[in-house]
């Protein structure tokens, strides 16, 4: 008897499984295997760093619910799941711990996560005003406008100054 009560729960589970294709590009176990996998760490961790309960996390992988309900959660997951797309080899352990704190003190915005500015990152990810400006100046004269506008504007300075900056440079 309680084989017939199983069918209708995959049934649904799997009509929730394409809901969050729809609405996420993937089915978020998909997502989370991915990311739990490439950084090395437990669902758990991973619920904690997203800012969600490991229970619902839980209740999201397995498809027993559809969607996550808190944007500034799914603005983290996102920011992972870029993060997590440029990484190659596996990570160290305090490379994934800085990761994650990173990823876990972000705050939402209508138009993107927005990540506490960090001393020494020299290349900013793609899609930010650095990488927006690099495409339009020279490093020189980025780095003469970040000079020019320190002194009264630190923090557009310091967005100068990562565009300004090369990889290997």
């Amino acid at each position: 008897m309680a084989e017939a009560g199983a069918e209708p729960l995959r049934s649904r589970m799997a009509v929730n499984r394409e809901r969050q294709r729809e609405l996420y590009g993937a089915p978020l176990g998909d997502r989370v295997r991915r990311l739990t996998s490439a950084l090395g760490i437990s669902q758990s961790r991973l619920a904690r760093t997203l800012g969600i309960s490991p229970a619902m996390l839980s209740q999201l992988v397995s498809a027993r619910r559809v969607k996550i309900g808190d944007p500034a959660v799914l603005a983290r997951l996102l920011l992972l799941d870029k993060r997590c797309h440029v990484v190659r080899t596996p990570l160290e352990t305090r490379a994934v711990d800085a990761l994650l704190a990173e990823v876990a003190q972000a705050r939402w915005q209508w138009n993107e996560p927005r990540v506490p500015a960090q001393r020494g990152r020299r290349e900013p990810p793609a899609g930010t005003a650095a990488a927006a400006l690099r495409g339009i100046a020279e490093p020189a004269r980025l780095a003469a406008a970040a000079a020019a506008l320190g002194p009264g504007f630190p923090e557009l300075a310091e967005v100068l100054r990562q565009a300004a900056s090369r990889p290997g440079a």
